[in-house]
């Protein structure tokens, strides 16, 4: 089959969340070498896995979404490459699916990324009255939303409700299945789905945008309130139709 750039999509979830990125992917390389993956290497005085991340995680975060393009001689299937794959992944991380993507800088996940869906669940019940969630649909009716917002050298006020593209209180649950699953499909469910704006531009978490609502409230806010998943990311969607964005791993092609 050859050369090619594969988009891999993986979920990282348990105790998996507090590995950084880093950490994250010198582990992801240890294991295409236990893989026994053929990898294609950088050129010159110091040669390297060609590979990128697409949107990196933050700590403490889960995720059924993380993406990464790696260049390789590939000489089986995509469902091949993610078996293989799970067969040496540590617990916490599940290959979910790997499609091949054109070569070219304009085609990197980090490039494209446009937006991303959460699914968050209040974790301490006692910190927000029962009315919670009808007080957060009526907060996110309104038109603006105001956060500060720190740079090096400022801090001014932006307006983050156009950044919230979506919300759903007390959502269907949601169905995580790779493309070589035997098992059955597993279920995410949640308090919340949240649709935000990401990206290098206008990017807005989940737990940023729930800190403003706690504190518009005259609640207290802490890290661990709510525990993050993220569940998809999306690109920008270029044609008509069927909705605004296009998961990352649409735009790729399935291997044979």
């Amino acid at each position: 089959m050859g050369e090619m750039r594969v988009r891999i999509k993986y979920a990282k979830q348990g105790l998996m969340k507090y590995i950084g990125h880093l950490d994250m992917m010198r582990a992801f390389q240890k294991q295409l070498r236990r893989s026994a993956v053929d990898v294609v290497f950088t050129e010159g005085f110091s040669p390297h896995m060609s590979m990128s991340y697409a949107f990196p995680l933050g700590v403490g975060m889960t995720s059924d979404s993380e993406y990464v393009d790696v260049d390789l001689n590939l000489s089986g299937s995509g469902r091949e490459l993610t078996a293989r794959l799970n067969e040496t992944s540590p617990e916490g991380v599940h290959f979910l699916d790997a499609r091949s993507i054109p070569l070219g800088k304009a085609n990197k996940g980090m490039a494209l990324v446009a937006a991303a869906d959460y699914t968050l669940t209040l974790r301490e019940l006692d910190s927000a009255p029962s009315d919670w969630k009808g007080r957060l649909k009526e907060w996110l009716s309104g038109e603006q939303i105001l956060v500060k917002k720190k740079t090096k050298k400022s801090e001014r006020e932006i307006n983050i409700r156009p950044l919230i593209y979506k919300a759903e209180i007390d959502p269907a649950p949601r169905i995580i299945q790779g493309i070589a699953d035997d098992a059955p499909a597993a279920e995410r469910r949640g308090d919340l789905y949240l649709q935000l704006s990401a990206g290098s531009e206008d990017n807005l978490r989940p737990d940023l945008c729930m800190e403003a609502f706690f504190r518009d409230q005259g609640w207290d806010y802490h890290a661990g309130i709510f525990l993050l998943n993220r569940d998809e990311v999306y690109a920008q969607k270029m044609e008509e139709g069927g909705g605004r964005f296009v998961p990352l791993i649409a735009l790729g092609e399935e291997i044979l």
